[in-house]
């Protein structure tokens, strides 16, 4: 009898502020409720963190690395089941990142919609603004990856890490796995609370209330956000007639409870936009309870912490350096 090998995940987070709800319906949760299907590698990928230098304070970086790894856990990914580790902590991912960066084409790279608009943002734009999406290929190339969950904002360097993969393959002969972006159906692409039109940000919500509930959020901020959501004048509660704001209430309330978009609809037809905003706040803060509590506790025993975080990053590298002495051999380097 064969036995069917899972198909192996790669995924991560920037630790660069607060997250938010949009990240625990777009990752954290899919992560959890799938990680016994695949053979997962999580990551906390701080070496993505400062290409915009000044958007985070240096000092708080690693305190915010240890952070989000302890919200992974605390969400429900388990650390003996799952590969998780900080980036930086493995030092193959840059290696194989400039090898990567040799093979990719510059105008690959300027046609990539995030450095266009990031890059408008300030008078002097990094380097690795430019080449952070090699990094990227690198961290998911090196676990041969067949799966890459992300936003849908996202899929464009998926589709650029295939591309390097495959150019790489052509010049130097069959070093990589072509992985493919798996886009969550609920959840993808969670909207703001105040502007509904724009994707739930980190770092807008770091400096603009009412923008996203974060993930650690006392229930007074909770429901000053969720209750000051962007609505209408109407009092239209169906998906398909409703304005942008009111549709994403409906739609976060429906990846949260699992209901139907027909039960969501009957339940509050009528019943007015106050109603659809305390039923939402009271799912939201009952999802969010246990991983609060869970995170406090992950918190407080840092040497644990500590423990498992320099277990997995053994484990990555193990991983990782199988791949990069491919890329040596295939290249001539080493």
């Amino acid at each position: 009898m064969t036995i069917k090998k899972k198909p192996k995940v790669f995924s991560g987070i920037q630790p660069s502020h607060a997250l938010h709800l949009g990240n625990y319906l777009g990752a954290l949760k899919p992560w959890v409720e799938s990680q016994n299907e695949t053979d997962n590698v999580f990551c906390v990928v701080d070496l993505h963190s400062p290409t915009l230098l000044g958007d985070i304070d240096p000092k708080i970086l690693a305190e915010n690395s240890r952070s989000v790894a302890a919200l992974y856990f605390a969400a429900g990914i388990d650390p003996e089941e799952n590969i998780v580790f900080i980036q930086s902590h493995v030092p193959e991912h840059t290696e194989a990142t400039w090898i990567l960066s040799c093979a990719t084409p510059l105008g690959w790279l300027n046609r990539m919609t995030q450095f266009k608009s990031k890059s408008q943002l300030v008078e002097s734009v990094g380097t690795g603004l430019l080449t952070y999406p090699v990094l990227m290929a690198a961290d998911i190339l090196l676990y041969d990856t067949n799966r890459v969950p992300v936003g849908d904002d996202q899929r464009q360097h998926v589709e650029l890490t295939r591309d390097i993969a495959m150019r790489f393959n052509n010049l130097f002969g069959d070093v990589f796995t072509i992985p493919e972006a798996v886009i969550p159906k609920l959840g993808a692409r969670v909207m703001s609370f105040d502007e509904p039109e724009t994707k739930m940000s980190k770092s807008i919500a770091r400096s603009k209330a009412g923008h996203a509930v974060n993930l650690l959020d006392s229930e007074k901020q909770m429901k000053k956000t969720i209750m000051s959501a962007v609505t209408d004048s109407e009092r239209e509660t169906r998906f398909e007639h409703a304005s942008k704001g009111v549709y994403n209430l409906l739609s976060l309330y429906q990846t949260l409870s699992g209901e139907s978009k027909e039960s969501i609809e009957a339940k509050f037809d009528g019943q007015g936009y106050g109603f659809l905003k305390k039923e939402l706040l009271g799912i939201v803060i009952e999802s969010l309870a246990p991983v609060q509590k869970r995170y406090a506790e992950i918190m407080d025993d840092r040497a644990e912490l500590e423990r498992i975080l320099a277990n997995g990053a053994q484990k990555a590298k193990e991983r990782a350096s199988v791949t990069l002495q491919r890329m040596k051999n295939a290249t001539g380097v080493g």
